[in-house]
């Protein structure tokens, strides 16, 4: 791999591209190893940037290039100059003028997996961000929209499926040869991040929808022999994400037909392209027997989200790719959106915020904060966060709070109407709400600007004279990286008032002072300090703020338990009934992390209360039984973390959980006990979390029963939801007979690589000591490849996130493993090697010995030769 040198590239720099193209014709013969693709591009220059002429750049990435063609004649050598990353001609035409470009690439040696690549024999493309580039040369940006034709070609043996983006025009068979050919038309103008094709031996399953204007829609999925029977459940979901769409937001599907492709290499989730959706097979296969509830709704939740994306990235696409959360934000709102309808909207909230805290506050509180769209990047691919995700998604749910969802709905509208077929901005996107509502957002655009994750300070006073309740909120945010000097956020703060007896009190008729900030139950911060009072009442309160986490902000309550418990015994507001646990659960695992734990036997008594209250979803009682991760207490502590107090506190608690809930836990888990066949509804995916989370707070004890129905969960499940769990909670209790399930598991499942990523996980994510050592010898193990971003994520990706006991050892042997694999993966595919070097995201927050370490193994990294962009990127900003 050659040196690559860092160019800053900044938001305040962005220029409109001098060409347009208006047409691209795309000829492309595959072949394993001398593909060649002949593109042909109709440009003209841009109305408003200058008269003179301007060469044309075009961007490439390690391209061979074959010949040029200007207007139907070969062009003359001085006409241009290119290399394997650009072409300029030197002196364009006036006026519009055709370009016709020959490349050739090698899709087997690709292992980057960006561009053209092969998997397991199928070709296939990943284009987002800057993967076109690696095809043909090109104007490689996001606001350069045309419109394709695309016609491939292959040995029909090798690949007898051909699809590309759009709708079929034409297919055959090429006289006196062995290959065929197929054309696809794309009539909607798009950037060529969104470009696809496949060609490859594949199965398929076929369906079809009809759209509330009556137009049918051919639906396909595309995976390897032998899984179609593995794809009906997200064909479902896609159906049903199709007919959401038409009903929350009216939009309807555009093409005559919708594909997707299931691969196992591939280095994100799912990828967008109009009309061909690229699929990580993780989020299409699935069955009781290989897939978990937590599988299916995944897949639920990523089919909607690539669907989703037609009109929110693909007819409206960014301008650049600072605006990057304009799709990814926005997308990730409707599609969470979507699942809280398919499901509890309160259980989804919950998952929704944990994950938002564990993976985004990290990050914002960390070296590499950025703000939800930066000012400049390096690297765009590793701009692929979870502050531009989820933070993306909340700002979007903060805007839906604060105009209600008439007025949301109303922007919406407005924006769809308003931008369909543009490149445009978080400026265009939000000037659709203001101007639908009338309402100014020009302080809520600061959200967009500001990295870091604002605080809110509350105090509550109570006059025993005048029978007033006082609330004063402070707002302020730390300094992130560029950014040493915060401005005041507009804030939705939703409140209630909760009375002696648990009962919601009427906020608007209670008002005494203050009250021009509050709009019906929500209190619009928008100076560092506000305060409402409300009365006169008889007796004071208990204060229920932040309900439904309506800003994604750390909250600092002064508040007592006793005020905790009766939320959590009494709040209207789902989310907040759970915070309220969490809250007390977090307060003793701090005590116990320095050493004084001391367990409130109220708590033990609200956590058994809840859980035998058959009116609560079981999905919800089992969040409130499951207790703050260990990553959540290390963020609550903020600095010095040690990780096995952690650990330490965190398993005594659960103990002391299970001593005093223990006498209800064995006949709970047998009334919990499913009859009948599997199904993965939200109602019996709840009861199995709630029964797999009993069984494992009953292992806590150490009890032989508990071991007991451990094994005999595993032998006897007749699904893959209940048989993990049984395995899960053997390994991570470090059960004696662990090591032989273990055995048993892979042996059942070797021939099931999802399964197996599962495997590999979970020893990964064990905290005994010696598990470093165990993951060593999986990398060498026979079902463990570097080549494959599953098996890294499965195994390395999980020991560096999901074990904060072994990744953060105060020897540092943890450091350097992750290190080590992040040299070697550098040099193969440098965007997986990017993203498994964000573990150390947090590592300044250790203790001192630990931090000393962490800067080695990034130091390390950065002094390899030949370091990428993308890891040099990542590293250098961590050690800032």
């Amino acid at each position: 791999m050659r040196t690559e040198t860092p160019v800053v590239i900044r938001l305040d720099d962005y220029t409109p591209s001098t060409y347009s193209i208006e047409t691209v014709s795309l000829d492309i013969k595959l072949h394993p190893t001398e593909t060649l693709i002949t593109s042909t591009i109709t440009l003209r220059k841009r109305e408003g940037t200058g008269t003179e002429t301007a060469a044309l750049v075009l961007d490439g990435d390690d391209l061979d290039f074959v010949s040029a063609d200007l207007d139907g004649a070969a062009l003359a050598d001085d006409a241009y100059t290119v290399s394997r990353d650009q072409f300029v001609l030197l002196a364009p035409p006036e006026g519009l003028f055709t370009l016709t470009l020959t490349t050739k690439v090698d899709p087997t040696a690709n292992t980057r997996l960006m561009g053209l690549y092969r998997s397991s024999g199928t070709y296939c493309t990943q284009c987002e961000a800057e993967g076109f580039r690696r095809i043909t040369y090109f104007l490689d940006r996001p606001d350069v929209l045309a419109v394709y034709t695309t016609r491939l070609e292959a040995n029909k043996a090798e690949a007898p499926i051909l699809l590309g983006n759009g709708n079929l025009q034409d297919s055959g068979t090429i006289e006196g040869t062995d290959r065929h050919f197929t054309v696809w038309h794309d009539p909607h103008p798009k950037p060529s991040y969104l470009f696809a094709l496949v060609g490859g031996d594949l199965a398929s399953i076929h369906d079809s929808f009809t759209t509330s204007s009556g137009k049918p829609v051919e639906l396909g999925i595309y995976v390897e022999h032998g899984k179609e029977h593995l794809c009906a459940y997200a064909m479902d979901a896609l159906k049903r994400s199709m007919k959401w769409d038409e009903d929350a937001f009216g939009l309807e599907y555009d093409l005559d037909v919708f594909n997707i492709v299931a691969v196992s290499d591939f280095n994100m989730g799912a990828m967008e392209n109009k009309g061909l959706n690229i699929f990580n097979d993780k989020y299409v296969l699935a069955n009781p027997e290989t897939a978990t509830d937590q599988d299916y709704a995944n897949i639920e939740a990523v089919i909607a989200h690539e669907y989703f994306h037609n009109w929110t990235g693909n007819r409206i696409t960014c301008r650049d790719w600072f605006q990057l959360c304009l799709k990814e934000g926005l997308t990730v709102f409707r599609d969470q959106e979507f699942s809280s309808d398919m499901r509890s909207r309160a259980v989804k909230r919950i998952s929704d915020v944990r994950l938002l805290k564990s993976h985004q506050f990290p990050e914002d509180g960390g070296p590499l904060a950025h703000p939800v769209r930066p000012e400049s990047y390096t690297e765009i691919n590793n701009f692929y966060t979870a502050t531009v995700y989820e933070k993306g998604s909340e700002l979007c749910r903060m805007l839906k709070t604060i105009l209600g969802d008439d007025g949301f709905r109303a922007g919406m509208d407005l924006y769809f109407d308003r931008h369909d077929g543009d490149a445009t901005t978080i400026e265009s996107f939000l000037a659709c709400f203001a101007e639908a509502t009338g309402q100014d957002l020009d302080q809520f655009k600061l959200w967009y600007s500001q990295a870091g994750t604002p605080e809110l300070i509350v105090s509550t006073d109570w006059d025993f004279s005048s029978g007033l309740f006082g609330i004063t909120i402070e707002q302020s945010c730390p300094p992130t990286p560029g950014q040493p000097v915060k401005q005041p956020l507009h804030i939705p703060v939703r409140l209630g008032l909760l009375n002696e007896h648990g009962a919601d009190m009427p906020i608007s008729a209670l008002i005494h002072e203050g009250g021009d900030h509050l709009q019906g139950d929500v209190l619009h911060m928008r100076q560092g300090r506000h305060r409402v009072v409300f009365g006169p009442m008889e007796t004071p309160p208990v204060l229920s703020l932040l309900r439904g986490f309506s800003a994604p902000v750390n909250l600092t309550l002064q508040t007592d338990n006793d005020s905790r418990l009766h939320l959590m015994a009494s709040d209207s507001d789902g989310f907040n009934r759970w915070q309220a646990a969490q809250d007390l659960a977090t307060r003793h695992l701090i005590d116990g992390a320095r050493g004084t734990l001391s367990v409130d036997p109220r708590f033990l008594s609200a956590l058994l209360s809840i859980i035998r209250d058959d009116s609560l979803e079981p999905a919800f009682r089992a969040q409130v039984l499951t207790l703050p991760s260990e990553a959540d207490i290390a963020r609550e502590i903020g600095k010095d973390v040690d990780p096995d107090a952690i650990h330490t506190a965190r398993k005594a608690l659960k103990v002391k959980a299970a001593e005093t809930l223990g006498p209800d836990l064995p006949s709970l888990y047998r009334a919990l006990e499913g009859s009948g066949a599997y199904s993965p509804d939200a109602a019996e995916a709840g009861r199995r979390s709630l029964r797999n989370a009993v069984l494992d707070l009953m292992l806590a004890s150490g009890s032989d029963e508990a071991y007991a129905l451990a094994h005999s969960q595993y032998e006897t499940a007749n699904n893959m939801t209940d048989r993990f769990a049984a395995l899960s909670t053997l390994v991570m209790a470090g059960a004696e007979t662990a090591d032989a399930v273990l055995d048993d598991f892979h042996e059942r499942y070797q021939h099931h690589a999802l399964v197996i990523d599962k495997w590999l996980s979970v020893q990964a994510m064990a905290p005994q000591s010696d598990t470093l050592g165990k993951v060593i010898d999986l990398t060498r193990h026979s079902s463990f490849s570097m080549s494959n971003p599953n098996r890294v994520r499965s195994l390395i990706g999980a020991f560096a996130t999901g074990n904060p006991t072994q990744f953060h050892r105060a020897d540092g042997a943890g450091y350097a493993f992750v290190a080590d694999h992040v040299i070697t993966l550098d040099d193969s595919n440098p965007q997986v090697a990017s993203r498994l070097l964000t573990s150390f995201r947090s590592w300044r927050a250790m203790t001192e010995d630990r931090q000393h370490h962490a800067r080695e193994a990034l130091q390390r990294i950065l002094d390899k030769d030949s370091l990428s962009k993308d890891v040099r990127d990542i590293a250098e900003r961590s050690l800032a």
